[in-house]
């Protein structure tokens, strides 16, 4: 399975959640992916200026990210552009320029003892120094919310 650290091997921000989820790889990563978003995440995305879709997958490919990698047990998304320009729209993940960050997320399952980990992790590559600093001022708000929303999605694929 080639993963996120497989497109971003080198990154200066990163952010990883797991949960164990009861039930084969296949299944729960199905689950996931076909989850729709509950009321927090609604609220939380709709806050940022984004909308809700009616699932995890739809809602990467309606924001500009391009699927790098997909399995039966693997979603791998990227996009490059300035995400703190709240108007902007991502890139291809191979358009990396001045200014910009690459931006790539991957969702797992793998077997584990009692079902399936389930796994996102998120990874960030400045461009340069000044996107670098963005981007952290950036993530230094946005970043809480992302991962309270990931944990959210991984929730949702054990109910």
């Amino acid at each position: 399975m080639a993963g996120v650290a497989d497109w971003l091997p080198e990154c200066d921000v990163a952010s990883r959640h797991e949960r164990h989820v009861p039930g084969d790889p296949e299944s729960v990563f199905a689950t996931l992916l076909d989850s729709p978003p509950d009321p927090v995440v609604r609220a939380l995305l709709r806050l940022r200026g984004l909308r809700a879709a009616p699932s995890l997958e739809r809602f990467f490919s309606g924001h500009g990210f391009e699927v790098l990698a997909r399995t039966p047990t693997e979603l791998v998304v990227g996009g490059c552009g300035r995400p703190w320009r709240l108007t902007e729209r991502l890139r291809p993940f191979a358009e990396t320029g001045p200014g910009t960050v690459r931006l790539a997320a991957d969702f797992r399952a793998e077997p584990a003892p009692g079902g399936t980990l389930l796994t996102t992790e998120t990874r960030v590559a400045a461009a340069d120094d000044a996107a670098l600093r963005a981007f952290k001022r950036y993530w230094r708000v946005v970043g809480p919310f992302s991962a309270l929303i990931r944990r959210r999605w991984l929730r949702a694929a054990a109910r």
